[in-house]
This record gives C-alpha cells, structure tokens and sequence, in this order.
C-alpha cells in the first residue's frame, strides 16, 4: 500500500468545460438529471445498474449517485476504451482524447468528512453484481495494492478495479493533477482550463496509456 494513495477519474477531454462550470464532477445521477454536455464513454447498461446498487457502508447511498474514482492510471476500462469493440460500449472514439484527473485520497477524505459528504472504497469493480465496500480508511490494506499497481492484469482483473466513491460530486479543486497522452491534447486542456480558478498541472503520461 503506498503511502500516499492517489485515486483517478477518467472523462472525454470534451467534459472539462462543464466540469469547471459546475465546479465539480458529478456522478452519473446528476448528469442525467442536470442533461450535462460531453462525451458519455462508459456503458449504458453498467451505468444503470450503478444507479440502483447501494452500498453497504451506507445502505441509502447507490453506486451511481457517486462519483468513481479508480486508484490506478491506465485502468482496465480505458483498456476497453483502446481496443474500441465490447459490444456494451457505444463509445468508439479511442483513448486518445480521455484524460486522467488526478487527486490525493486523504485530501478527498478529508474534505468529504468536513462537509458531510459520504465516501467509501469498494475492493472490487463498483459495477459489479456482488462488491464489498468499506467506509474507513483503516480497511485500505484489504485492497489488493499489487493488482491495483500491475501492467499484466489478466489474472486479477477484479483487484485492480477497486474504486473510490464520493456521494453525489466531487470538488474540482481537489484535482491536482491532469494527465494526458500527447501534446495536442495537453494543448486543449490547457486552453479549456485556461480560465477556470483552479488550474490542476497538467502533464503528458504516456505510460498512463496503452
């Protein structure tokens, strides 16, 4: 387990304007209420699902009126994202245009329990039909650090797909960082955030990328 975890949302590059304007990203019952602008790159049937899964840690509380994080770059959905095939996923546009956003798990922790904000951690793919979470910070070492942290996944795909859940929105000044896989990508982000408040680092991470 690292000692200073970071957790990893993944969106379209054409969603950060609406992030930045809603100072947030939010989960994916709010975008569907709120009919937000962007590139949807998850599938529909998952997505779905997530909306009526609750948690164990919070039992009111469903996956899908969460924001996701993974605690990994280069995560088994962009792998889905890459190849560009699974019949669930409509989206075909590649990996080139998503971006990492990056921020520090304590941090995000902490700002959740100062403003009553529900959060837990699942040790498995979220969207799933069986997952256990957990609500405390305590139990991170039941994670599986070394499927979250490998390249070579096939055999523990399940492990590598923990997420990180904050109820309803997550603030985009935790972002502190922007990952991106070329520099004409680094370009749009740069100009998209040019003239938001808070401007996370943005930085080219090939080896975040297959």
């Amino acid at each position: 387990m690292p000692d200073n975890p970071k957790i990893y949302h993944i969106v379209h590059v054409d969603r950060l304007a609406s992030i930045i304007t809603s100072e947030a990203l939010l989960c994916d019952a709010q975008i569907i209420d709120q009919n937000t602008t962007g590139t949807t790159i998850g599938m529909s049937n998952i997505k779905q699902r997530r909306l009526t899964s609750p948690l164990t840690s919070h039992p009111t509380l469903n996956v899908g009126q969460c924001v996701p994080f993974y605690f990994c770059p280069r995560s088994i959905m962009l792998y889905l994202i890459f190849q560009a095939n699974h019949l669930d996923l409509s989206y075909r546009g590649g990996q080139v245009p998503i971006v990492h956003l990056e921020a520090d798990l304590h941090a995000s922790v902490d700002w959740a329990q100062q403003n009553a904000k529900r959060w837990a951690f699942t040790l498995t793919n979220a969207g799933s039909y069986f997952f256990e979470d957990r609500c405390n910070l305590i139990n991170l070492n039941e994670l599986n650090w070394d499927a979250i942290h490998t390249t070579q996944w096939q055999a523990c795909k399940d492990g590598k797909q923990a997420e990180f859940l904050m109820e309803n929105s997550f603030p985009w000044h935790l972002i502190e960082n922007i990952g991106v896989i070329n520099q004409n990508i680094y370009t749009q982000v740069a100009n998209i955030i040019n003239s938001a408040n808070h401007k996370p680092i943005v930085t080219i991470k090939p080896e975040w990328y297959y």
